[in-house]
């Protein structure tokens, strides 16, 4: 696999700090597992961020700072009333009807998968749903030949790593190990290609605006 669209440095930047959203986070996670170029990136982004930690001028401590600190923590978690981690959502499995030898991304292992619902001809939707954060927006996206998603702009950042066949839109072409990174700067329309269905993970910092009738109907389910 030799993806040729990539995250932003900005967006792995993020990534390597722990800043990125779960939805985006998973999303970046599943194309590093196909990208060294973009593994070299984020190592290189958490050498930095190691090496400024490094670079930080020491304070100098008082010599019972350790004894007091481990004491208030002491005195502080003896208040606490410890509840059971919640329950993480079990696998749902691969979802019926994908492409035989379609591989779904290491990434997705502990996530919920939703089963594949149709919200327009050719067009198919799984839920994802992320452990740990029930607000991540992210979904399995199943699209038959030919077909498309009617022309739309975005309200935030989305994140699309295809998976599996391939699509256009006016600014290129993107195969599986793509990950396409578009914002509301992007006003477009995809069409999968003629040869074969396009499968792909996405994920939304916010929604989506369609134009025309078919995005009407399809906003509920994404």
């Amino acid at each position: 696999m030799n993806p040729r669209a990539h995250p932003s440095d900005e967006t792995l930047a993020r990534f390597a700090v722990g800043t990125l959203p779960a939805g985006p986070r998973l999303v970046v996670a599943a194309h590093l597992e196909g990208c060294a170029c973009c593994r070299r990136t984020v190592r290189a982004f958490e050498a930095v961020g190691g090496a400024l930690v490094e670079a930080e001028a020491g304070l100098p401590l008082a010599p019972d700072a350790f004894a007091r600190t481990m004491d208030r923590i002491a005195r502080e978690g003896a208040g606490m009333v410890h509840r059971p981690a919640p329950a993480r959502p079990a696998p749902g499995g691969r979802p019926t009807g994908l492409p035989p030898g379609l591989v779904l991304p290491a990434a997705l292992a502990g996530c919920a998968i939703g089963p594949l619902r149709p919200v327009a001809p050719g067009v198919r939707i799984g839920r994802v749903r992320v452990p740990g954060d029930p607000k991540a927006n992210v979904m399995l996206l199943d699209i038959g030949a030919g077909r498309g998603i009617p022309d739309h702009t975005h309200a935030g950042l989305e994140f699309t790593q295809v998976l599996h066949g391939a699509y256009h839109d006016h600014r290129g072409r993107y195969a599986a190990g793509d990950l396409v990174e578009v914002d509301g700067e992007v006003d477009h329309a995809p069409v999968v290609d003629a040869d074969g269905p396009c499968v792909c993970l996405v994920a939304m910092e916010g929604a989506l605006r369609f134009r025309g009738l078919l995005g009407v109907l399809l906003r509920p389910f994404v």
